[in-house]
């Protein structure tokens, strides 16, 4: 058996069977030192998973992507599968095989994006979208979209504050960092390391310069 830690971690391209769920480069980790592991675990409801691959879907199955650099902590979840077959508009909530296709509504795609982070036990929504370098605090549901670079918390999640000013977060967007070469995030890793905007910039074009 596994011995766990909270020093170790799954990287989520290694780890990952799902065909609805997309990760984006080699960089997004799970800390899974009090549960299962990521699949296992975290995603839930999620056509796809060990008992339901081989079935033929009732609907249109919900996708989760999850960008490069993501982090994600310990026992989070992430819902998926729509309303789950429960309609809040019908008089009766149980989800009745016989009406089992009328009671799904589903809520979308979720997306993660690049440089995210979800505190410890976190629960992100079906059709969530949370920006680059966002934030979301320790224990937080996240039932709508959360902006880039933004810090959210509680339940359900609002705005705590943005991590950068509003003309410090149009440039990192605009540098679309995390489409850079490996290569050249390496090569500038210190300045993305720090938070002058200046000198990121400055760094990124006199190597843009040298290519």
């Amino acid at each position: 058996m596994q011995n766990k830690h909270w020093s170790k971690f799954q990287l989520l391209h290694e780890v990952v069977t799902n065909p609805n769920i997309v990760v984006k480069g080699e960089y997004s980790y799970y800390s899974d030192c009090w549960d299962n592991g990521f699949e296992e675990s975290v995603v839930r409801y999620l056509h796809g998973d060990e008992v339901s691959r081989n079935w033929a879907p009732r609907w249109e199955i919900d996708k989760l992507y999850i960008g490069n650099y993501v982090c994600i902590g310990a026992e989070a979840v992430i819902l998926m599968g729509g309303n789950h077959t429960h309609r809040a508009d019908w008089f009766c909530l149980y989800p009745f095989m016989e009406y089992i296709e009328e009671a799904y509504i589903g809520k979308g795609d979720t997306h993660i994006g690049d440089g995210a982070w979800l505190g410890m036990r976190a629960m992100v929504m079906p059709g969530v979208s949370i920006g680059e370098g966002a934030i979301v605090a320790a224990n937080s549901v996240v039932t709508k979209d959360v902006a880039p670079y933004s810090v959210v918390g509680g339940t359900p999640a609002k705005l705590v504050k943005y991590r950068f000013e509003p003309p410090v977060i149009n440039e990192l967007l605009s540098l679309k960092v995390y489409d850079w070469s490996a290569e050249k995030f390496e090569a500038l890793k210190r300045y993305l390391c720090a938070s002058d905007i200046i000198k990121l910039k400055s760094a990124a074009l006199a190597y843009d310069a040298q290519q």
